[in-house]
């Protein structure tokens, strides 16, 4: 069954206060799915389903709901519900839901939570934002080098239960040092008697807490890795980022990419869905308002070229799609370029490389486009006209993708987000631009006086 149709079931049975329907309709479903119909829920109602599971169902689900909805279940719980909660979840995702939480409803829960979690708690919330350290969990396995292997596996199993991962160990020194790391593989693999220090690997691949969050993903993304460990500026072991926080991680990034490429300010963490017209509209305006002024260059083009439009009123049947021509191939050049400058596929190094690329590409089709609007400039005007818009749309198609690829090296250079080249950004450059070669090409094709 389809979890849209789901929700529709559930919300029916309730509207019939047939709770326990309800109930059964969501109890097959795993922790993600059953999260995403609570969602669909008012939170009054979904407090009243989750209020129907253990806590420590509770605090699996918990973790699974959008950042908002958590939120608003957090007001509507009492005080030992929610710090019953805290003790259970996940040690980042309680982090997380701290920082959202009002200053009095922070108070409120602390005092119920041993001394251990609250220290754990202030710890990973007081990282900042977008940072490794405000991603990392502290439930992680850590042992001596001293111990055996057999030693070793007993402490695991003790430790396991609080454990986000089990499958690699780190090895640290009596002031928490990262000296190494195993798997459990490794482990399992190892003489009983040997000590881990025999077999623990030294170079271990690591991150401090201040490093981009997009720089420990691409860590565990690269080197292939089940969790990062995260030190801090003594080198002590703090905590680890696990492969799932870091696909998190990697999709926000690309959301945060494509509404920059949008020209759309937002958080990429915030759903569209619940979010209200003021913010939507705050969203979009501040850019569609200054490209408004960049496109005033393109109408002051137009203007100085009255007498030639005058001369031959054919040019400006052909104006919308050159120039759009022009900011659709610079459109599609900055978004490959944005994602290769973010990959790490493309360096600062390589712009005359791909520069020279690009133009080929570009005259390439550029030739190609210009073939097709040739045939249209026949008809419409004949030869010279059709020989005018050719031209045009190699150069405008050149200088657009020129422009697009340049530019997120640009604001790379700058220390900039090249994510910034945004489309409708490039799109009005281009535009003015190609105002501005068409009725030149025109005027020099004409042998008219500007």
């Amino acid at each position: 069954m389809e979890l849209d149709q789901i929700v529709q079931e559930v919300q029916a049975a309730v509207a019939n206060n047939d709770w326990q329907q309800g109930i059964e309709l969501l109890r097959p479903l795993p922790a993600p799915d059953l999260a995403y119909v609570l969602c669909e829920c008012d939170p009054e109602m979904a407090l009243n389903f989750l209020r129907r599971y253990t806590p420590k169902e509770q605090s699996s689900i918990f973790g699974y709901l959008r950042p908002a909805m958590q939120s608003e279940l957090a007001e509507l719980m009492s005080r030992s519900e929610l710090t019953e909660l805290f003790a259970l979840m996940d040690h980042d995702e309680r982090a997380d839901l701290y920082n959202r939480l009002s200053e009095d409803e922070r108070l409120s829960i602390l005092p119920g939570l041993a001394h251990a979690e609250r220290e754990d708690i202030r710890m990973l919330a007081s990282y900042e934002e977008g940072t490794a350290g405000a991603i990392m969990t502290s439930a992680y396995i850590s042992l001596s080098q001293n111990l055996t292997a057999a030693e070793a596996l007993q402490r695991i199993r003790q430790e396991a239960p609080d454990a986000e991962t089990i499958y690699q160990i780190y090895i640290i020194d009596d002031q928490r040092h990262l000296i190494g790391t195993i798997s459990l593989r490794d482990l399992l693999l190892a003489p009983s008697s040997t000590k881990l220090s025999s077999v623990m690997v030294t170079d271990v691949i690591h991150c401090r807490v201040n490093d981009p969050q997009s720089e420990a993903a691409h860590f565990i993304a690269h080197y292939d890795l089940i969790s990062l460990p995260v030190i801090d500026d003594t080198d002590r072991l703090v905590g680890i980022i696990t492969h799932d926080d870091a696909l998190d991680v990697t999709q926000e990034e690309s959301t945060d990419d494509q509404m920059r490429l949008g020209a759309v300010d937002g958080s990429p963490a915030m759903s569209l869905k619940d979010a209200s017209i003021g913010t939507l509209y705050r969203m979009r305006v501040f850019w569609l308002v200054i490209l408004v002024f960049g496109n005033v260059f393109s109408g002051a083009g137009i203007a100085y070229f009255e007498g030639l439009i005058e001369s031959m009123v054919a040019l400006v049947f052909f104006l919308p799609l050159l120039v759009d021509s022009g900011g659709n191939a610079g459109s599609q050049s900055a978004t490959l370029m944005v994602r290769a400058l973010a990959t790490g596929e493309v360096r600062m190094r390589d712009w005359f490389q791909m520069l020279s690329k690009e133009i080929t590409v570009a005259v390439l089709l550029g030739v190609s486009m210009a073939a097709a609007v040739s045939l249209v400039g026949l008809v419409r005007g004949g030869a010279v006209l059709a020989f005018i818009v050719a031209t045009t749309m190699i150069l405008i198609v050149i200088v657009g993708s020129v422009i697009g690829m340049s530019l997120p090296f640009v604001l790379t250079r700058f220390k900039m987000d090249p994510a910034s080249a945004s489309a409708p950004l490039i799109t009005s450059i281009c535009d003015a631009a190609g105002v501005l070669i068409y009725f030149n090409v025109a005027n020099l094709m004409l042998d008219f006086p500007a």
